[in-house]
């Protein structure tokens, strides 16, 4: 892999949309949302890895979150998905990998959850698990990350500072022919009268011709074909209905860049919510619940800033990702992704 200074696209003087952004302008502005990585380099072929996304630090199966998932083109596999649709919730944490690698990671999941203090008598798991496929760059038959890698992401996952680009589980990915990999951006919107914050993150690996904040970016070739991850968390009190409504938007945001949203695609958005009166407490669940939530009348805010955060998180998983050198799997020939110029985009 190639090294060289990058920079998050406000950083370059471009911005995106008008919503203030969150302190960190990522998803970990989310008050007990945690973010870890494993990347995985070894010698001239291996170029992939894992990200773990925790939507609060305490046991996630004991205390389940509201949550629900959008598929825009479903090319792809999203593990974990037909009981987050039947019931509107998430019970693990959430992990982002390669194609090849979504069994491994729901191992991963299975052990970090089990070994949890409380969840001694649990026999039944719904792990959550997203992908893209690497193989541009990635020898992805080669059976990593392994096990074992997947759950020192889930291991590192911390709030702060998120690291971008060319990290865990976009250590490999390609975006409109260039480097792709992880993003993050956030969002604060005020909606009556209480202030919240979306954050999103993104594993880019997608084509169509790229747009920066409006404008063409001209590159050589364009992909048609690959897949996006978009995970989305807030604090905004949200039942699992509107948070489908909120996942939805990521696709605004995805349009803005210029996807193609191909017949190969991929594009999967997961929305939950992390405010505590909404979690599906052992309590909560065992009687008649009184959940206070945002009404459908005043949500749009929330909508329209995802948007913005998504479009930020992918165009920031480019402008802060490296050139990276690695082995595609499909030709079996060594292979090299150009990051985007950031010279050009500055030029703008």
């Amino acid at each position: 892999m190639t090294y060289e200074n990058r920079a998050r696209l406000r950083s370059l003087g471009i911005s995106v949309g008008h919503y203030p952004i969150g302190e960190l302008n990522a998803i970990t502005d989310v008050a007990g949302v945690s973010i870890g990585h494993f990347t995985c380099v070894e010698g001239d072929r291996i170029r992939t890895g894992a990200t773990a996304i925790l939507p609060h630090a305490g046991n996630l199966f004991q205390e389940k979150v509201p949550a629900a998932l959008a598929v825009f083109n479903g090319f792809g596999k999203f593990a974990g998905s037909t009981q987050i649709a039947e019931l509107g919730e998430i019970e693990t944490p959430i992990l982002l990998t390669n194609t090849l690698g979504v069994g491994r990671a729901i191992e991963a999941i299975n052990r970090h959850t089990l070994a949890q203090a409380g969840n001694e008598w649990v026999v039944s798991l719904n792990a959550v698990v997203g992908e893209t496929n690497d193989s541009r760059l990635n020898d992805i038959r080669a059976a990593r990350p392994s096990v074992d890698q997947m759950l020192e992401a889930l291991s590192a996952a911390k709030a702060g500072p998120v690291e971008e680009g060319a990290i865990g589980a976009g250590t490999g990915t390609v975006a409109f022919g260039l480097k792709g990999g992880i993003g993050t951006s956030s969002r604060i919107v005020v909606v009556a009268g209480i202030s919240y914050t979306v954050g999103v993150l993104v594993q880019s690996n997608y084509g169509g011709k790229l747009t920066v904040a409006g404008q063409p970016y001209e590159a050589e070739g364009h992909d048609k074909d690959g897949s996006i991850v978009m995970i989305v968390a807030t604090d905004a009190p949200l039942c699992s209905r509107n948070l489908q409504r909120l996942a939805e938007r990521c696709f605004g945001g995805l349009a803005r860049t210029g996807a193609a949203l191909s017949n190969g695609s991929g594009d999967y958005a997961l929305a939950f919510s992390t405010a505590e009166e909404v979690r599906r407490t052992p309590k909560h669940r065992k009687t008649v619940a009184h959940y206070p939530v945002l009404s459908n009348d005043v949500v749009s805010p929330l909508f329209e800033a995802v948007i913005e955060a998504s479009e930020e998180a992918i165009l920031n998983s480019m402008t802060m990702a490296t050139t990276t050198h690695g082995f595609n799997a499909g030709t079996g020939k060594p292979s090299t992704i150009h990051a985007i110029s950031l010279d050009a985009l500055k030029r703008r």
